[in-house]
């Protein structure tokens, strides 16, 4: 079974691609998704890679968080499940909604 970890602290510049060199070296490589924000297309700084084993998991842990990439130290820990947020109410009105003088 394959475990998630999350990655963060990436450079803005960092690929998918680069991720997946980086961490084979640790093992099995299932996925590598790096988020984007969806209006600019922009890396928002963080990831998710999902090991195909626990033990390449540990490994990837171990070897990469704190590793620096491009001067900026990577964060490597277990990824947690995603909190279910309340959805939120989109004001259909210009300009926001709020007051005007």
């Amino acid at each position: 079974m394959g475990k998630k970890l999350y990655v963060g602290n990436l450079p803005y510049s960092a690929s998918s691609e680069e991720i997946r060199a980086l961490f084979e070296q640790a093992g099995e490589i299932r996925d590598v998704a790096v988020i984007t924000d969806r209006e600019t297309g922009r890396s928002k700084g963080f990831g998710f890679v999902e090991m195909a084993t626990e033990e390449g998991a540990q490994e990837a842990i171990r070897r990469f968080n704190g590793y620096p990439m491009s001067n900026r130290p990577l964060t490597v820990n277990e990824a947690r499940p995603r909190e279910e947020r309340p959805m939120q109410r989109r004001d259909s009105r210009p300009g926001g909604g709020g007051r005007r003088f």
